[in-house]
């Protein structure tokens, strides 16, 4: 393959990692705000009581009975290395739809509080920036910049599938 058709390939594999422009979700953890494309959020509830599983790894809280469909519970701040913190009123699950190979899963991410639903334009999101080589950043897909703030732009499918396809014996 020639150098330049890796590099088209690269741009378009960069190109279909990038955030889209359209609307967000965006919520809170730890003190920095985070988004994820609202088409992904399925359902908003308050923290609930989550049933342990033994043998996940930490981040997996465990399951939750949605309406007669059991879901997996992540805690996305031990997921992205950061604090563990006591739940309080603002906490939430929010349900969102992870593709993996088998199709669609649904699962739960517990954050410290939901913000506001966010219309992004196309101006306001730059690539994620380099944090070198020994810093994974594919569960990225950019960085929004709204109102003088920085909305770090998730990949829920890349931050969340391989867990959904552990669940699913694929891995």
């Amino acid at each position: 393959m020639s150098t330049a058709a890796t590099l088209v390939e690269t741009d378009a594999a960069a190109d279909a990692k990038r955030a889209k422009p359209g609307k967000y979700l965006t919520f809170s953890l730890a003190s920095e705000e985070y988004g994820v494309p609202v088409l992904k959020v399925r359902e908003i509830m308050k923290i609930m009581p989550i049933t342990a599983v033994p043998q996940v790894p930490p981040h997996v809280k465990g399951v939750i009975n949605l309406r007669g469909k059991v879901i997996t519970v992540v805690d996305l701040r031990l997921k992205f290395g950061l604090k563990a913190q006591e739940h309080t009123d603002q906490t939430a699950i929010v349900v969102v739809e992870i593709a993996v190979d088998a199709g669609k899963v649904l699962t739960g991410i517990i954050v410290d509080f939901v913000s506001d639903v966010l219309n992004i334009v196309s101006d306001e999101i730059e690539q994620t920036p380099a944090f070198g080589d020994r810093v994974v950043t594919d569960y990225l897909s950019g960085m929004a910049k709204v109102k003088g703030c920085v909305k770090i732009l998730l990949d829920l499918d890349r931050a969340l599938g391989w867990d959904a396809r552990t669940r699913l014996g694929e891995a």
